[in-house]
């Protein structure tokens, strides 16, 4: 039994490094075929909320915030490696479920556990050079921890985005995606 949110009908998780176009090509997707039919899913959200709270009992303002947020994030998760997941899909109701910001191998499993054969994996992949036209600097401590490496050598998505700046070639590739979308519908 699924928990918490509805039954989707399919459920991406899209992964990729910084600035490869997650965000981008998920919002998209949402745009082309209706918030009413599909949402978009950011397990980054809840992270964010549950560490803001912490900033706002802590008096000192630390400037290495993100990296902090990294370590406490990844507490979290070993101590309960689908608290965010779960999170994430509270009251979804939307047949299609866009997960923009998946990570982590537990990540995948645990939606895979709890959804089954309607979930499917989507690497979005750009160019270092692309990534840094989009603002990408490497950050050491975020851009060679576990939150941007996790899945590097995963293996086999069901899905490849090529996201290299090429406004054609991601067109394709996302009417294909939304070709199986709407099969799922």
């Amino acid at each position: 039994m699924a928990p918490l949110g509805g039954a989707p009908r399919l459920v991406l998780l899209f992964s990729g490094k910084r600035k490869s176009g997650k965000d981008f090509v998920t919002e998209a997707l949402q745009s082309r075929l209706g918030a009413d039919v599909c949402a978009v899913l950011r397990l980054s959200g809840p992270l964010k909320e549950q560490y803001a709270q912490r900033l706002l009992d802590t008096s000192t303002y630390k400037e290495a915030f993100r990296k902090d947020m990294i370590r406490w994030g990844e507490e979290k998760r070993q101590a309960d490696p689908g608290f965010f997941c779960r999170k994430i899909v509270e009251g979804i109701s939307q047949p299609i479920w866009l997960v923009s910001d998946t990570r982590r191998v537990s990540d995948i499993q645990w939606f895979r556990e709890a959804y089954g054969a309607v979930t499917q994996t989507v690497r979005v992949v750009a160019l270092e050079q692309s990534r840094q036209q989009r603002g990408w600097v490497f950050t050491p401590g975020v851009d060679d921890a576990e939150s941007e490496c996790g899945l590097d050598n995963f293996g086999d998505f069901d899905w490849v985005i090529e996201n290299h700046g090429v406004e054609q070639r991601l067109e394709e590739q996302l009417e294909n995606l939304i070709e199986f979308i709407r099969s799922r519908l």
